[in-house]
């Protein structure tokens, strides 16, 4: 009986779906098990076969879960709100909804069609108003709230304590300052051509990431996050956490904890500057101060001679983004400031330069700069030709030292060791009140705002005076209609073009809304919660359902979102943790990353200044450039199908081609991209091999976590494997298996497959699964085994990864219930129990033969047996055996 794998997916798929076999819902007589995959960016190319891999992985486990006893929730939803869907808008006039809502049918077209077991009663959108109300309201929360330092957590802002004797506005202005969300000016990445602020990880090489536009620095309203509240708590409660240990580095990195002491250098014109450094044991060799650009004192220290010079430096630097004056090391530029501070130790005059090797988001802002045991003050020294002091013994002369050592040329504390020396200066400098042992973060406050169209907008008015929050009954604050999504001229967002809904009148009063929307980072922050009560109109979720389902047991997606979206998600949790929301201080327990699936490129060369392309097999006799085709004009590895290469483009069209009898193109490994033409779209997968083909394929490639090359070509081994299942139940007339009871040797093959899927199921080792399944169904194949005994077992064993051929195996077998419903398997040790072994068989010290004997079998069984054997007769021709050395269940060795 063929497998016709097209019309078993498209039947269980529907069953699944009209019986709504996944729903979920608390059972408290049940353990939970909460699966959640990083929701997609509905992006207008759809999936291809690099997306699905983590989406397979998270539900083998809640099938395999849900088959242990578990009460199993594994929801989908859509990142739908950012920049992409935005940017079509401006260039079509369609509505971003519009696109959005298209976007995401097909992609739940797709992921329906590879068989996820999603409860899609639980399906979120951030762009949807009911979703985002929440999100505004979580806003509201962080806005009318602070962090107690006493005791490390956030409190409502109506218990904040007011210093006495402050007028109103003085009142106003202190409570904003300390509010989690607050508006501040700060030094933003603005990218004129797109409108908006990008984060850091948005800009590469000054351009941005999106479109390549120029990006500049500069100053702009912001509403901010103060994350940094929970600088400690996000790094401590890493210990928490069943993440990577890359993860938790990446996290732990961006966190930047370093503990060292502030110091307050102060200045001719009778103001200070203070910096924070790890080594205040080298106070000695600091022989210069440098400030940030963007530091407030960079202009105000600046002589009149200086002046233009600075400023213009400041503008130069603004251009910059802050990863490419980090990472320019080897040409670092500055200029001198014209004023002088007094180092608080040494009492010495030290000049005050400017550098953009300097942040002004880590620390003060500013450094002192000690070149003697630094390797960027080291390399500014020497470019400007600034004194160079050692403070620190041990290094070569001539060289920057950063290791530890004696003290030097720091007058009577010579000889004392450098740690010591540390606590030593934090104690004098807190005696002098210019200073005090510290500890610092590199980590900085969220900014927050967009000055976009396609976001949630902010909950805020002002009055001219002051900022008005929305009350609760207020949410949601819908987005309005815009006449152009095009950013405006001001730099405003888009909605800024809406006058009727900016400027409204309540109670005879004037207000005007915030124009500017949150990052698309917003609605990500908390879906998780959501997801467990989707429909709730009272509350972002039911808090017997939150005590219920969190925190997530295991979420999976892909390792670029190591920091910011962890980060800002574990903040969040944090602040409604704080705040009673919800019950526990971390969201998710275990973090997996899947690794890429890569794509097989293909290029043709043309040669260099003409229109002319050759076959990679003649490349070597010319001076070649080589350019990305689509995979899919190849007609078998590498050979070029040249008519539908050049019926793709007229600049292929009117080319000319250089080949002998085909035309070869190059192949590359590299990630799969629709700009390089090497996707594969799952559609075609399912269409020609089938869902469980693909989920089992993808699984097999290797481990999860690592990245490896997609393979079209490699599929039909997995193909052919569905195949053999398949006839394990079936012969030619249809479904055909045997009541009778298996033999030992099945029972064996089945227990071995059963205790080793069990073990790395839960090891999320997949891809030795796949292989187990396989070894068994070629010796169960082999031995023609028919027993139902052996057959049900391995079914549901297999069901987990290939969920619609098993389901339909399944109803042949006469049970009227989904097999997704049915128990997993155990294994019984007891059949696994060996009772023979199988001996290497050695002639004088050489290996010659195995055989096999009982567990129970002694010397005199084991020599009389060998003495029967024809290849052991053969190997002594004729000789007498001497001895027979036997060591039991280890060797035998025949001397002769």
């Amino acid at each position: 009986m063929i497998y016709d794998f097209k019309s078993i997916e498209r039947k269980w798929q529907n069953y699944w779906s009209k019986n709504k076999t996944f729903k979920t819902v608390v059972d408290e007589n049940m353990p939970k098990y909460y699966v959640l995959d990083m929701f997609p960016y509905p992006s207008g190319s759809g999936l291809h076969v690099g997306h699905p891999l983590g989406y397979i992985a998270s539900d083998i486990i809640s099938r395999f879960k849900r088959k242990k006893g578990f009460n199993v929730l594994h929801p989908m939803g859509f990142d739908s709100f950012g920049l992409p869907a935005e940017q079509y808008a401006i260039k079509t006039g369609k509505h971003p909804k519009l696109t959005t809502d298209k976007n995401i049918e097909r992609f739940k077209n797709q992921l329906n069609k590879l068989g996820l077991s999603y409860d899609w009663d639980r399906e979120i959108k951030t762009s949807d108003s009911n979703y985002y109300r929440w999100t505004q309201w979580i806003f509201l929360k962080l806005y009318n709230s602070f962090f107690d330092e006493s005791i490390n957590k956030a409190k409502n802002i109506s218990e904040l304590e007011i210093p006495e004797k402050l007028n109103d506005h003085e009142k106003i202005q202190y409570v904003d300052s300390k509010r989690l969300a607050y508006l501040d000016n700060v030094d933003v990445n603005w990218c004129e051509e797109l409108g908006t602020v990008l984060s850091n990880e948005e800009v590469i090489g000054g351009l941005s990431e999106r479109g390549g536009y120029p990006v500049t620095r500069k100053p702009m309203r912001q509403w901010v996050m103060r994350i940094t509240a929970y600088a400690t708590r996000l790094l401590d409660d890493l210990e928490l956490l069943d993440w990577p240990e890359s993860i938790k580095l990446s996290q732990k990195n961006w966190i930047g904890k370093s503990v060292g002491a502030q110091i307050r250098f102060i200045t001719e014109k009778n103001s200070y500057v203070d910096v924070f450094t790890t080594r205040p044991d080298t106070i000695y060799g600091a022989t210069y101060l440098v400030l940030a650009p963007e530091n407030e004192l960079s202009i105000k220290l600046t002589t009149t001679e200086n002046k233009n010079i600075v400023e213009d430096y400041i503008v130069k630097s603004s251009q910059k983004s802050d990863l490419e004056r980090q990472e320019n090391i080897k040409d670092k530029t500055g200029v001198f400031t014209g004023s002088y501070a007094t180092n608080p130790i040494s009492k010495e005059k030290i000049p005050i330069w400017i550098a953009d090797y300097v942040l002004s988001g880590y620390g003060t802002g500013a450094v002192m700069a000690v070149p003697g045991h630094d390797e960027r003050d080291f390399e500014f020294a020497e470019k400007f030709n600034l004194k160079i002091l050692t403070v620190v013994s041990g290094g070569n002369k001539g060289e920057c030292y950063t290791g530890d050592g004696k003290i030097i040329n720091s007058e009577k504390y010579n000889g004392l060791d450098n740690k010591k020396f540390k606590k030593v200066v934090c104690e004098l400098l807190e005696d002098l009140e210019l200073g005090k042992k510290t500890i610092n973060y590199k980590l900085r406050d969220w900014i927050f705002t967009r000055q976009r169209y396609w976001g949630e907008p902010i909950p805020i008015m002002f009055d001219g005076k002051t900022k008005v929050p929305l009350s609760d009954t207020d949410l949601p604050l819908i987005l309005p209609e815009v006449e152009s999504f095009k950013p405006t001229g001001d730099g405003s967002s888009p909605l800024a073009r809406n006058k009727s809904w900016k400027n409204i009148l309540l109670n005879g009063k004037k207000y005007e809304r915030e124009t500017n929307t949150m990052p698309q980072w917003a609605g990500s922050c908390w879906y998780f919660l959501r997801f467990l009560d989707p429909t709730n109109s009272n509350s972002f979720a039911d808090k017997n359902k939150i005590d219920y389902w969190m925190p997530v047991d295991v979420y999976i997606g892909g390792a670029e979102h190591a920091v910011l979206h962890l980060l800002y998600s574990r903040f969040w949790h944090k602040v409604l943790y704080d705040l009673g929301f919800v019950s526990g201080p971390e969201p998710f327990k275990k973090l997996v990353n899947q690794g890429m699936i890569l794509g097989n490129s293909a290029f043709i060369h043309r040669i260099k200044n003409t229109n002319i392309y050759i076959s990679y097999d003649l490349i070597k006799k010319y001076d070649v450039q080589k350019i990305n085709v689509d995979i899919d004009f190849l007609i078998n590895n590498n050979e070029l199908n040249l008519e539908k290469l050049k019926n793709s483009d007229i600049k292929f069209k009117n080319a000319e081609y250089k080949f002998n009898e085909k035309f070869i193109v190059s192949r590359e490994i590299e990630k799969m991209s629709k700009s390089k033409f090497n996707v594969v779209s799952p559609d075609q997968i399912c269409e020609k091999y089938g869902a469980d083909t693909l989920r089992m394929y993808e699984m097999f490639l290797g481990p999860i976590e690592q990245s490896k090359p997609w393979n079209t070509a490699g599929i039909t081994g997995v193909h052919n494997f569905l195949k053999k299942f398949w006839s394990l139940y079936h012969d030619e007339s249809g479904f055909s298996i045997s009541h009778l009871k298996p033999n030992q040797k099945s029972l064996k093959i089945l227990h071995k497959t059963i205790k080793k899927v069990n073990s790395d199921i839960e090891k999320f080792s997949f891809n030795t699964c796949v292989s187990a399944f396989m070894i068994c169904v070629n010796e169960l194949s082999s031995i023609n085994e028919k027993s139902s005994e052996v057959l049900k077992d391995l079914c549901l064993l297999m069901s987990p990864f290939a969920p619609h051929i098993c389901e339909e195996i399944w109803s042949k077998f006469g049970d009227s219930d989904t097999i997704s419903n049915q128990d997993f398997p155990t294994h019984n040790e007891q059949i696994l129990v060996e009772d023979e072994f199988e001996y290497p068989i050695s002639f004088n010290g050489k290996l010659r033969l195995k055989m096999i004997f009982n567990l129970d079998c002694e010397y005199h069984d084991i020599e009389k047996k060998l003495s029967r054997n024809e290849k052991v007769n053969s190997y002594l021709n004729g000789k007498k055996i001497k001895k027979i050395i036997f060591v039991k269940n280890k060797i035998i060795n025949i001397v002769f």
